[in-house]
C-alpha cells in the first residue's frame, strides 16, 4: 500500500504540470486585458472619462502583472512562485492572493462540509431503503420526489425561496442576505453560533436538495446489485436477521460508488457555489471566483484553480485508499498477489 501511495504521489507531479500549463495557457487566450480593464479602456483602446492615466503608467501597470513578458516566460514565473507558495497579488486591489482566500475560504469550506454531511446522512438511506422495497410504491414514491427536487434549477428555488420564506410581505423565516445579523457583535457565544446557523439554514438547504436524488440513484443500484450477489444469500441462509444482513455485509460493499464521488467533493470545497453564494450575497469562494473571472484577475483565477487541481488529485488517492479499507477484496502493490 505505501508503495502504491508514494506511485500515485509521483504520478501527480506530472500530472499537475499538465493540468496546470493547459489552465495557464486557456486563461491567456481569454479576450481582453487585465491592466486594460483596470485602467477603464474600452474595447475601442480609448481610455474611459474618468480615467486620465499616461500610457507610461498603464504600461508600468503591465510590468508589474508580468503581461509585458512571452507567455512561457510568465508560466515559468509563475510555477516558481507556487513552489514558494506565493500566489502573488490580485490585479484587483494589489492585495496578496492568499490573504483574499484566508477571508472567504472559511466561509466555503463550513458551508460545504454541512452539504456533504446533510446530502450524504439524507441520500444513503433514502437509497437503501428504495433497494430493499424495490418496486414498491413506497420506492415509486421516493424515486419520484428526488427526480422532481433533481429537476429545479437551483436559480430559480433559490429566487422562489427569497420571495416567499425571506420576505415579510409573504412568510419571513428566514434572512435573506449574509451571514450575521446586525446585533452580532453584541450577540453572546451560543447566540451568534445560532445566528450564523439561522443564516446557513435556508442558503444549506438549496445548495443540497438537488444532491439526494444523484446520490440515493447511485446508493440504490449499488445495493441492488449486491443483495443479490451469493454472499448474500449465504448470509441469510445462516440465519442473520435482515438488519444484519442489510446494514453490515450489504451496505458495506455498496459503498464503493459513493466514495468514488469523493474526488469530486474535495474540489467543491474551495471552489463554492458560485449561484448560491451570490444570490444570498454570502462572502465565499464562490463569489470570489466569479469577480475574479469578470475582472481578469489572473493570479486569483489561478490560486483558485491550482487548488482545486490539488485536491482533486488527493481525493483521487483518498478514494483508492478507502476502495481498499471498504472491500478488502481490492489490494494495491503486493497484497494484489
Amino acid at each position: 500500500m505505501l508503495q502504491y501511495i508514494a506511485q500515485r504521489i509521483l504520478l501527480f507531479v506530472p500530472t499537475f504540470l499538465l493540468i496546470t500549463l493547459i489552465a495557464f495557457g486557456l486563461t491567456r487566450l481569454a479576450p481582453g486585458d487585465p491592466a486594460a480593464v483596470k485602467a477603464g479602456i474600452g474595447a475601442d483602446g480609448a481610455l474611459s472619462a474618468r480615467n486620465v492615466m499616461t500610457k507610461e503608467t498603464f504600461e508600468l501597470w503591465r510590468k508589474q502583472m508580468r503581461l509585458d513578458r512571452p507567455v512561457l516566460e510568465q508560466y515559468i514565473l509563475w510555477l516558481g512562485d507556487i513552489a514558494r507558495l506565493d500566489f502573488g497579488v490580485s490585479f484587483v486591489d494589489n492585495r496578496p492572493v492568499l490573504e483574499k482566500i484566508g477571508e472567504r475560504l472559511p466561509v466555503t469550506l463550513t458551508m460545504n462540509i454541512f452539504a456533504v454531511f446533510l446530502a450524504y446522512i439524507v441520500a444513503i438511506p433514502l437509497g437503501v431503503l428504495s433497494a430493499v422495497r424495490s418496486g414498491t410504491l413506497l420506492d415509486r414514491t421516493i424515486t419520484f420526489m428526488l427526480f422532481a427536487l433533481y429537476s429545479l434549477p437551483t436559480f430559480w428555488v433559490a429566487t422562489l425561496a427569497l420571495t416567499f420564506v425571506c420576505n415579510p410581505e409573504f412568510v419571513y423565516l428566514f434572512p435573506s442576505h449574509g451571514l450575521f445579523s446586525n446585533r452580532f457583535d453584541f450577540l453572546p457565544f451560543w447566540s451568534k453560533i445560532g445566528d450564523i446557523l439561522w443564516h446557513l439554514v435556508l442558503p444549506m438547504a438549496v445548495y443540497t436538495y438537488g444532491s439526494f436524488a444523484f446520490l440515493s440513484r447511485q446508493m440504490r443500484s449499488a445495493m441492488l446489485e449486491t443483495i443479490r450477489q451469493d454472499f448474500i444469500r449465504t448470509a441469510r441462509a445462516k440465519g442473520l436477521s435482515e438488519r444484519r444482513v442489510i446494514f453490515v455485509h450489504a451496505m458495506r460493499n455498496s459503498l464503493i460508488p459513493i466514495i468514488t464521488l469523493l474526488a469530486g467533493i474535495l474540489p467543491s470545497l474551495v471552489g463554492g457555489s458560485v449561484i448560491v453564494e451570490t444570490i444570498f450575497s454570502i462572502p465565499g469562494m464562490g463569489e470570489l471566483s466569479y469577480m475574479a473571472l469578470v475582472s481578469r484577475d489572473y493570479p486569483m483565477i489561478m490560486a483558485i484553480f491550482t487548488l482545486s487541481a490539488v485536491l482533486t488529485l488527493v481525493g483521487i488517492l483518498l478514494s483508492d485508499i478507502l476502495y481498499s479499507i471498504v472491500d478488502p477484496r481490492i489490494a494495491y502493490g503486493k497484497r494484489s498477489a
